[in-house]
C-alpha cells in the first residue's frame, strides 16, 4: 500500500512502546514514564554536544561583527524561539533587535494556536524579507518535524540574503543540508503522547536554545566569571541583583554598592571598573568599551579566585 502521509514516518509522530497503556496508569506511574523518557531526551542533547558548540561559535562570530541572531519557527517551536529572544535583553543587557524570534502567525500566535499558518512557505520567506536579513546575521530554524514549510521558506530567504543558517530538528533524517550551514538533530524518539512535540522535542529544543544564547553571550563578554554583569536594573529584583554582584565582585558593602551603582548610571560593568581602578565613570566606561565589554580584560583581574574564596571549601574538604 503506497504511503499516504508525509508525516507518518517522522519520529515525532511515532507511537512510543513505553507508554502504550499510559491512560490506565496512576499519576505517579505517569510521571515515572515521563521522567524515564526525559532521561533519553537529555542523552539525545548530549550526543549533539559538538554541533551545539560549533553553533555557539558561529553565533559568537556573527554577534562580534554586528550581526543579529534570529530564531524562526511555528507552533511550539516558534514559541520557544520567541521566549528565548524575549529573555535576552533583561538578562544580558542587549538591544531588542540583537536576538529576535519570529513565528508563523506573528505575535497573536504566541498565545492562540494558529496551526494552519505553518504550511505557508511564501509567508516564511516574506517574514524574513521584512527583517532585511544580511550576511552578518545568523538564522536558526526550529522545526521538530524538520518539514515545516514556513520555516523552510524563511531559511531559504535568509540563505539567499547571505545569512548563516543553523537548523534544529528532532528528525535526524531531515533533508535541509543543501542550504543549511549546520544541523543539530535531536534524536529524542517518539513522544509519550504520539505527536505531542511540546514534550521531549520541546524540552530538548529549549535546552539547545539556552546553550546557544548563553554560550554566545558569555563568549562576547556578558558575564564576569558566572556573574550577570550586563544585567539591566529595571526592577527592584534586578536592582538588588546588581548591588549583590557589585558586593561579590568588589567587596563593597550594600550601601556602598547602591552609591557605586548610582555613580555608574546603573551600568554594572562600569561600576566594577570604577571601584577596581578608581577611574571616574566616563573613563571607566571607555575602558570597558576598549576591552570589547570583557570586564576581566578591563580590570586585568580574574574573578574566579574570589568566587571560590566566597564559596568556601568544597564538601569533603576539597578545594
Amino acid at each position: 500500500m503506497p504511503l499516504q502521509s508525509k508525516w507518518q514516518q517522522l519520529p515525532t509522530e511515532a507511537i512510543n512502546p513505553a507508554s502504550l497503556a499510559i491512560d490506565k496508569l496512576p499519576s505517579t506511574e505517569i510521571i515515572d514514564v515521563m521522567l524515564s523518557e526525559d532521561r533519553k531526551m537529555l542523552a539525545a542533547v548530549g550526543r549533539e554536544r559538538e554541533r551545539i558548540a560549533l553553533a555557539v561559535d558561529i553565533i559568537t562570530q556573527a554577534l562580534r561583527k554586528g550581526g543579529r541572531l534570529v530564531f524562526i519557527g511555528a507552533g511550539t517551536s516558534g514559541r520557544l524561539g520567541v521566549l528565548e529572544a524575549a529573555e535576552i535583553p533583561p538578562t544580558f543587557g542587549t538591544a531588542p533587535e540583537l536576538v529576535q524570534g519570529i513565528m508563523a502567525g506573528g505575535k497573536n500566535a504566541v498565545f492562540l494556536a494558529r496551526e494552519g499558518v505553518e504550511d505557508r512557505y511564501d509567508e516564511g520567506a516574506r517574514t524574513v524579507a521584512r527583517l532585511k536579513a544580511g550576511k552578518r546575521d545568523v538564522f536558526v530554524g526550529v522545526s521538530a518535524s524538520g518539514i515545516t514549510p514556513f520555516v523552510r521558506g524563511g531559511l531559504a530567504a535568509a540563505r539567499t540574503a547571505g545569512a548563516r543558517i543553523i537548523f534544529i530538528t528532532c528528525d535526524p533524517a531531515a533533508d535541509l543540508q543543501t542550504f543549511v550551514d549546520l544541523t543539530i538533530a535531536l534524536g529524542v524518539g517518539p513522544e509519550v503522547i504520539a505527536g505531542s512535540t511540546r514534550l521531549k522535542a520541546a524540552s530538548a529544543t529549549k535546552l539547545v536554545l539556552n546553550m546557544l544564547t548563553t554560550g554566545s553571550m558569555i563568549r562576547i563578554g556578558k558575564t564576569y566569571g558566572n556573574l550577570m554583569v550586563d544585567v539591566q536594573s529595571t526592577s527592584e529584583k534586578l536592582k538588588d541583583r546588581a548591588r549583590r554582584i557589585l558586593i561579590i565582585a568588589t567587596g563593597v558593602d550594600y550601601e556602598g554598592a547602591s552609591k557605586l551603582l548610582r555613580r555608574a548610571h546603573g551600568n554594572v560593568k562600569a561600576a566594577i571598573v570604577m571601584q577596581k581602578t578608581r577611574l571616574p565613570y566616563p573613563k571607566a566606561l571607555s575602558r570597558v568599551r576598549k576591552a570589547d565589554g570583557v570586564v576581566r580584560e578591563a580590570v586585568g583581574e580574574d574573578i574566579e579566585p574570589r568566587l571560590r574564596q566566597l564559596l568556601g571549601p568544597a564538601p569533603g574538604g576539597r578545594e
